[in-house]
């Protein structure tokens, strides 16, 4: 049983050494992190600066409580028949916070919807 351990260890120990000496898997060894640092990962090496930085996120599309459907309006988080319905009623609005100045959703409603929805004036 010892035995099969050795070989076991000794045949794993040479296919990562094999492994670790390919040119295409190459890499400069990494010095050991201190205790409760965690050392930089590997790939950011490899990539070029370029490619490790993160794309910005898309703009999201920003609903006008003056102009959107009744329909839009209720697939707004929280948003209802008869808070759609009350909102296309309030209309026109001078900014989305008299949505709650104006009581016609709870604060709680708005704050869930307030980063989904702009008031556009008219020209």
């Amino acid at each position: 049983m010892r035995h099969f351990k050795f070989a076991t260890l000794t045949a794993a120990a040479l296919t990562l050494g094999l492994l670790a000496s390919a040119p295409s898997m190459a890499q400069s060894p990494q010095p050991a992190a201190p205790a409760g640092k965690m050392a930089p990962a590997a790939t950011s090496k490899m990539a070029p600066a370029s490619e490790s930085k993160m794309a910005p996120a898309p703009k999201v599309e920003l609903l006008d409580l003056n102009s959107a459907s009744v329909e839009a309006l209720e697939a707004l988080p929280g948003i209802g028949k008869a808070y759609s319905a009350a909102i296309v009623k309030g209309r026109p609005y001078k900014g989305k916070d008299e949505l709650v100045q104006k009581k016609i959703v709870p604060e709680k409603t708005y704050d869930g919807i307030k980063d989904k929805v702009i008031a556009k004036q008219k020209s």
